[in-house]
């Protein structure tokens, strides 16, 4: 099926103007369809999941999510957000089944970057936890 240039060229400019409309009368764009709800509001989406990789306390479980407005955080907010991706986010995800990590890494960060690429000028921040009782516990990291 052909698609016509001057209706997809239409559509796009349709787009933009709305989106220009809404950012004129000062209303936020909706969030993207897989943002993950956090207890401080902030838009965050999942960036990958490293399953089952060696870490400082054993097997660990890493979700690395992209939160572009965690500079803003206060340190207990920040604490609250990673807590709670931990809890109703990554541990939903562990599998039942088969080596089960020790350990489950949750990262924000304000940008997309290479896992474990030094990057001075992101802002990241870290939570480690470990299960109890289907719960998230939060451990030193």
């Amino acid at each position: 099926m052909a698609v016509n240039p001057a209706l997809l060229a239409g559509t796009a400019a349709a787009a933009l103007v709305a989106l220009g409309v809404g950012l004129w009368l000062g209303q936020n764009p909706a969030p993207p369809v897989d943002a993950i709800a956090v207890p401080s509001g902030q838009i965050v989406t999942l960036i990958e999941v490293i399953a089952n990789e060696p870490g400082p306390a054993g097997l660990t479980s890493r979700f690395r999510f992209l939160a572009t407005e965690i500079a803003g955080l206060d340190q207990d907010m920040a604490q609250q957000d990673l807590a709670a991706l931990c809890q109703s986010y990554a541990l939903p995800r562990i599998p039942t089944t088969g080596p089960q990590p020790a350990q489950i890494v949750i990262s924000l960060s304000d940008r997309v970057l290479p896992f474990g690429d030094a990057a001075p000028e992101a802002t990241q921040l870290f939570g480690a936890f470990s299960r109890h009782d289907g719960a998230c516990v939060e451990e030193l990291f």
